[in-house]
């Protein structure tokens, strides 16, 4: 019993690393900010992947960060600590996340180059049909007691590490270029780079977040196998930026 209870808690941490390896590469990086193209046979994979095991429409997630970029830690962001207070921000957000999600303005005001196609009308939309169809891949693979036992530390990570991005993220940390946002290696290696989100704010196109020695960044990691397979192709190169200053200073195609 402990043996499979230990595997369950090992399946839910490995579904939670794999969403969130989705949000960073596709949701984040390549959706949101273009920062790289992803070929057909790994968009799909990644759009599938989603829908499984997080139910979030891409379209709503990419609106929200994009507001969040366009409007950071000012009135109207939708999850500054700055605004709400990083504590707020931390522990609720995935309830301020679906409050601007659901605002249609938002989603077309900022994601209007995502239109649904057919695959989104006929599956990815149906969040409830993806989640529930995971739910069921997991009670095969582990039996149905052990499948919630998953289910809840897949939950807890995912959304946990997503509140802490947001909230930690831009309050705790340090801030080697000049904007809001902090980065914090500990928070990065749990979140496929995510924690070095100083380093994203100064260079919001940038594929690659560990811009300093000592800096690792597990997305950008898994880009460059992506690259290795012809599966994806990045935007910028030899991307090189100003301690303090925050502005690109040359960047190649």
């Amino acid at each position: 019993m402990i043996l499979r209870l230990l595997l369950a808690i090992g399946v839910g941490l490995a579904v939670a690393q794999v969403a969130t390896l989705a949000t960073t590469v596709y949701l984040h990086r390549a959706l949101s900010h273009r920062a790289l193209t992803l070929r057909s046979p790994l968009l799909f994979g990644f759009r599938v992947v989603t829908w499984l095991t997080t139910g979030i429409k891409p379209r709503q997630w990419v609106a929200v960060h994009r507001k969040h970029h366009a409007l950071t830690d000012t009135e109207g962001d939708p999850h500054s600590p700055a605004v709400l207070g990083w504590k707020r921000v931390t522990f609720t957000n995935p309830a301020l996340y679906r409050r601007a999600a659901r605002d249609p303005q938002t989603v077309e005001r900022y994601a209007k180059d995502l239109p649904p196609d057919a695959w989104d009308r006929v599956l990815f939309d149906r969040a409830l049909l993806g989640l529930g169809l995971g739910v069921v891949l997991l009670a095969v693979l582990l039996g149905p007691l052990y499948a919630v036992a998953a289910i809840v530390v897949h939950i807890t990570y995912y959304l946990g590490i997503g509140g802490a991005v947001n909230g930690l993220g831009h309050h705790f940390g340090r801030r080697p270029y000049e904007n809001s946002a902090t980065n914090m290696q500990w928070l990065a290696l749990f979140t496929g780079g995510e924690g070095l989100h100083n380093n994203h704010h100064a260079a919001p196109t940038s594929a690659r977040f560990s811009l300093h020695r000592g800096e690792f960044d597990l997305g950008w990691f898994a880009i460059r196998v992506f690259r290795r397979l012809h599966l994806a192709s990045v935007r910028l190169e030899n991307l090189k930026l100003v301690p303090g200053a925050g502005r690109r200073r040359r960047a190649a195609a």
